[in-house]
Formats: structure tokens, sequence, C-alpha cells
């Protein structure tokens, strides 16, 4: 998924407060994808105060959606750099296009992760059969080892866990005795976790890790503080365990997690760098790309089988881009 704000904000990543026994809980923002009729998005990383959750840099939280009343999903091509999409869809279907090659399906409880690495464009649209379109695009920052490699893309099913009063879908990392197969270039965790009604789960987790717990609807408790629905809990590094319990519904959530990133990067629109030249060298190289409204061969490429009108870049900020760590 592209950011589609047309004054996107520069984020300069760092690790916030790091106290063990903090649980920080934080609110969405509502983003419109374009349009007075666009589909929206409620935005609950970057924020003012935390950028990362390991590699985590980016996490969008849609629906439920009636695409009849929102026009649904209609992302044309746009480029990335230095950062990995993964998307999470609970219901409805997306299709997806990229200059690498790749022509896939996004359906629920499917992961797909596609790497941009040096550079890659790709488009998102559900599907004219999705009636409901409700799901998570996720984007992981590309460590300085990994954030200049080819583009790639990956694809995983994973399978039902299931225990009492709770079930789980790994789709990164490992978690309650499943690991998937998914290439990451940074240790991290991705999973979709279901509590029945007042279901209490104590979930056994990397120490090492920053967890992110992203509520998608009901009410739980993590480590006691209260969580609401469409809240993302951010959990220190330091914790062995994550004390979960449900409310009075049943809750779906998706946990996320990952070391400490340890590296500063500056993000802006669709591109994770490092200096304020490198950000303005991406922009350029796509608007170069960018003839007479159509989309033409260069850094991104073009996604397979799309004809579709590009989107072209915004303007930078006046200012100069800021790194920092």
């Amino acid at each position: 998924m592209s950011n589609l704000d047309r004054s996107p904000d520069e984020v300069v990543c760092q690790a916030g407060p790091t106290a063990a026994s903090a649980v920080e809980v934080m609110g969405p923002r509502d983003v419109p994808l374009g349009g007075p009729r666009a589909m929206r998005v409620r935005r609950t990383l970057p924020q003012r105060g935390r950028s990362l959750i390991g590699a985590w840099c980016f996490v969008d939280h849609y629906g439920p959606d009636d695409v009849a009343e929102s026009g649904g999903m209609s992302v044309a091509p746009h480029p990335h750099t230095g950062l990995q999409t993964v998307s999470w869809l609970f219901t409805g279907e997306i299709e997806h296009r990229d200059s690498a090659g790749h022509h896939a399906m996004v359906r629920p409880g499917e992961v797909n992760l596609m790497t941009a690495g040096h550079g890659i464009s790709h488009s998102e649209v559900s599907t004219p059969d999705t009636t409901t379109l409700h799901g998570a695009q996720l984007w992981v920052a590309l460590p300085e080892a990994a954030r200049d490699t080819a583009a790639s893309f990956a694809h995983h099913a994973p399978g039902p866990l299931r225990g009492q009063g709770w079930e789980a879908r790994v789709f990164l990392g490992s978690l309650l005795g499943d690991t998937s197969p998914v290439a990451t270039a940074t240790p991290l965790l991705g999973a979709e976790l279901l509590l029945e009604p007042g279901a209490h789960l104590a979930l056994d987790v990397d120490a090492s890790f920053e967890h992110g717990v992203l509520v998608d609807q009901g009410s739980l408790t993590v480590a006691g503080e209260p969580v609401a629905a469409h809240e993302l809990a951010y959990v220190p590094a330091g914790a062995s365990c994550l004390d979960l319990r449900a409310g009075d519904e049943p809750v779906r959530m998706l946990v996320l997690g990952g070391e400490p990133f340890g590296e500063a990067i500056v993000m802006w629109w669709n591109f994770v760098g490092r200096t304020h030249e490198e950000i303005v060298a991406s922009r350029d190289a796509w608007q170069v790309q960018l003839v007479d409204g159509a989309l033409v061969d260069g850094r991104f490429g073009i996604p397979v089988g799309q004809d579709v009108a590009p989107i072209p870049a915004p303007e930078l900020p006046r200012a100069r881009l800021r790194e920092r760590r």
C-alpha cells in the first residue's frame, strides 16, 4: 500500500523509552487513501513519540469497509525503497502486481511479503467480488546490509494453532511452537491471535524483542493495561511473557515483534533511507519514470500487466530531511 498523504511528514525513526515494565498504548489517526469517497485507514505507527517496534515501521489497519460505499482499495502503481511490505487480510481479496514480475492475490489468513530493496513499484486493487474489505498493511524497515538488495516476493498460508480459549496463525517468525518459512532480514514476529470472551493467555515471547499488540476487535488487557479496539500496545524488550486477558467480547489482534532495530532511518512517503540526499534521489528516479501520465521503465520498473496511471510523488518538504540517532 502507498502512503497517499499529499504532504507526508518526515519521519525520523528512533527508539523511545525502554523501561521493561512499561506498556504504552497508542491510538490511531485517520488517513484517507485519496479522494472524497476514499477508503480510510487507521494508522498507529509511526507516531510522534514512537516510530519503530523492532523493524516494524508502518502499521495501517482498515475496515470492515462496505466496498459499495468506500469504493474499496484502488492503489495505482507507486514505488518503494529500503523496506518490505506485509499484507494481511481478515476479509476480502486484493490483487497485487509488481515490477519484479509477481502477480498474486492477497486473501484472508495468507501473508504476502514484498521486498522493495533497491527499488520496486506495485499496485493493489480489491477484486470485483469483494464486498467487505478488512485487514492490515504493514511495513518493515530493511537494515543496512539488506536495504539495497534485489526486489523479491514471498507468500505463506499458515495453519491454525489452537488451545483453550485461543487460536493463532504465525505468519512471520516463531511463536507457540510454530515457525513461518518466510525469511526476514532482521528477527521478526507476526501473528494473528483470537481470544474467546474472558480468555486468559500467558504468551511466551522472545525477551530480546520489542512487541506491539494491535487490537482489531474487542478489548483486552496487556500486562494489566487496558487496550481498546484499533489501539496499539507497545511492550519494551525484556518481557518473556505477554499477559493477555480478553474482555466480554471475542478479541482479534495482531502480535508484532522484533529486536530493537538499532539504526536511525529517515522515512518519507514510500521510501526508507538514511540521508536527505538518498530520499531526494529516490523521488527523482520515480518522477523520471512518469511520462505523460504513464509509467516508463527505469529504476522502479513497471508492474506486470498494469496500465493504470501511476501515483506521482508529493513535493518534498522545504526543509532538509533530518537523520538522527
